[in-house]
């Protein structure tokens, strides 16, 4: 569906997301002047009014043809008395105009419905806090936002499976981000803000200033009297420097952070190629309990395809040398809808995975990323994805594997660009969750982030707000300038921690 022109009558940048939210959904294009398209214009008009002290809105929607003709549909929905009044406002407008798109082009229920967000399991962690049963949420989640059942029920298991371990934190509780931004290769889809390794110069000088960034983070966490509950090493594939290099930084993380205190502490392996019995050692040496592998896919054609320089076989012995040295706990990660692959590929995969055994797997759905080579080679018709009701199927059968070996989905978060109208869900065998998954994705914790294109998001003690602080995605950029990264971070923990403030 193509549409020239669109008009909203509100300049406030957040209605006319709304509106372009909706439409992407269901793949409805305003192309502008250039270009055929099925209708001349499309004519949002939102108004306003208050019923019994709730907000109420009416949206009226004027198609207008190519000869000049118009339709005009009219939706009408109110706020909710636990609502914020702009967030009341904001969801009616998107209910509206997505009943409307529904109705006028028969498009089928999306499975989010108007749910838009990478975090919408925060919704139902405030219901739940408020008082409210899981199957009122359930419920709730169907009429105020169209969510189907299906998608209702996920997103209030995940949450309520999540709340024993929220409850083992308080304020002054962090955790701890290590950011390693640096791949053997740069795989196919990747948009994230990492560098092919360089050589040993460069790598020193990156191993110089990560030093002085832990130990800056470490002595402002003693200084404010935070307790260090997780430990994640990413990246980038943090396994992707040498061993010399990859020994020192643990070390340094170790001497830093590790302590009493410590529930995790993770390294992301990623690819087997990355790895040697050498990093294996030095992971059980510096305590490190959970290790995450990254397959993507067991299929060996979709391996070459995407750029991942290994085979399956060689991610079932990582996996075993990892056991055999080890009691690592150990996820593994899979993305559903990979160009070339169909729902069979996905189930072979799947499989494979949990012969494995590992003890969460996490599945992630495709994203298309504008930085990503996988973007550009779409756009120049070079590489074909799987229609989203492929990739729907891909998600059932996962799921339904994953689901039958014993695992039970634990966190949840969504992307833009996600294919299917998909989502990324953990899932982990009972007792297994990863507590800094929950942590990282619900927002209720402290984050202090170290290295390259690492963010340090601090609870706001006193705003009750989540704020942050970015290092530079450039490597060059964060090397230059780590003395302002270290004191931008200095400066916003300091902000909500300096005085003494009341535990929650």
């Amino acid at each position: 569906m193509r549409i020239r022109t669109l008009t909203v009558n509100s300049r406030a940048e957040v209605v006319v997301k709304i509106i372009r939210e909706v439409l992407a959904l269901f793949h409805i294009e305003i192309v502008g002047a250039a270009g055929a398209a099925d209708y001349a214009q499309l004519s949002v008009v939102n108004r306003e009014r208050r019923r019994a002290a709730l907000p109420v809105v009416t949206t009226e929607v004027h198609l207008f043809a190519a000869d000049g003709s118009r339709e005009t549909d009219s939706y009408t929905s109110a706020g909710a008395a636990d609502e914020l009044e702009r967030a009341a406002v904001h969801r009616a407008i998107k209910r509206n105009f997505y009943q409307f798109v529904r109705d006028r082009f028969q498009m089928p229920h999306a499975p989010w419905g108007i749910l838009h967000g990478v975090r919408p399991t925060k919704i139902v962690h405030r219901w739940l806090r408020s008082g409210m049963t899981p199957e009122t949420v359930i419920g709730r989640l169907q009429t105020d936002y169209f969510c189907s059942a299906e998608k209702a029920r996920l997103i209030t298991e995940v949450a309520v499976r999540q709340q024993p371990f929220l409850a083992r934190t308080d304020v002054r509780t962090a955790s701890v981000y290590v950011g390693i931004p640096f791949c053997i290769t740069r795989c196919l889809y990747c948009s994230f803000p990492a560098h092919l390794l360089p050589g040993e110069a460069k790598l020193r000088g990156f191993m110089e200033v990560l030093a002085r960034d832990i130990a800056a983070a470490a002595a402002d966490i003693a200084a404010l009297g935070l307790t260090v509950q997780n430990i994640y090493v990413g990246g980038g594939t943090p396994t992707s420097l040498p061993n010399d290099f990859f020994a020192e930084m643990l070390e340094m993380v170790y001497n830093a952070f590790y302590g009493s205190s410590i529930l995790e502490f993770t390294v992301e392996a990623g690819r087997p190629d990355s790895m040697s019995a050498e990093k294996i050692a030095r992971m059980r040496e510096f305590r490190v309990t959970r290790v995450s592998v990254n397959p993507q896919s067991m299929q060996a054609q979709t391996l070459r395809r995407i750029g991942r320089g290994h085979t399956p076989e060689e991610i079932v012995r990582m996996v075993h040398d990892l056991r055999a040295a080890h009691d690592f706990h150990i996820n593994m990660d899979v993305i559903l809808g990979l160009p070339g692959e169909t729902a069979e590929d996905v189930s072979s995969t799947m499989a494979q995975v949990t012969a494995l055994a590992p003890d969460d797997i996490t599945l992630h759905a495709l994203a298309i990323k504008r930085g990503s080579r996988l973007c550009r080679m779409m756009e120049e018709t070079r590489v074909a994805l799987p229609s989203d009701a492929e990739t729907m199927r891909m998600s059932a059968a996962a799921t339904d594997i994953v689901e039958s070996a014993g695992y039970r989905p634990y966190y949840l978060y969504r992307q833009g660009y996600m294919s299917g109208d998909l989502e990324n869900v953990g899932y982990a065998r009972p007792g297994a969750e990863s507590m800094y998954n929950i942590q990282i994705m619900e927002e209720r914790q402290t984050v202090v982030g170290i290295g390259g294109a690492a963010a340090t998001k601090v609870m706001g003690v006193r705003s009750g707000r989540m704020h942050s602080a970015f290092n530079a995605k450039d490597l060059t950029t964060y090397l230059r300038d780590i003395d302002i990264y270290i004191e931008k971070r200095r400066a916003l923990l300091r902000a909500e921690y300096e005085e003494e403030v009341p535990a929650c």
